[in-house]
């Protein structure tokens, strides 16, 4: 449960701030858009993707995730974000997301205690 909770942080410090300078967007919406993004990327990425492949494809999924999500949550609550303005979101996202992964167990001990 702590790695989920330091995900959380980290992707909050990235989406919070990003979605707040380049979106019409209040501040509780731009903090419930990063704790379902978590969640979602948490159970995809961290859980599925990550134990199956390797760092750099989860970190790519990560982003690709980014990218799809806010992208739409965006377009259907009118927060006026902009594709160029959803990649450097997206890309932040991924960074913090490369060295979260690396924090992780590596080899067979990982799906043990990626929780």
């Amino acid at each position: 449960m702590g790695k989920f909770l330091l995900k959380t942080l980290l992707n909050g410090v990235i989406v919070v701030p990003l979605l707040l300078w380049f979106g019409t967007i209040s501040f509780w919406e731009a903090v419930a858009a990063a704790v379902v993004l978590t969640v979602i990327a948490y159970f995809l990425g961290d859980r599925i993707i990550l134990p199956a492949t390797n760092n750099l494809t989860a970190t790519i999924a990560d982003f690709g995730l980014t990218y799809v999500y806010v992208w739409m949550v965006g377009s259907f609550l009118n927060w006026n974000v902009s594709l160029g303005e959803t990649f450097w979101i997206a890309l932040g996202v991924a960074a913090v997301e490369l060295l979260f992964h690396a924090m992780l167990p590596q080899g067979d001990d990982r799906r043990r205690t990626a929780a």
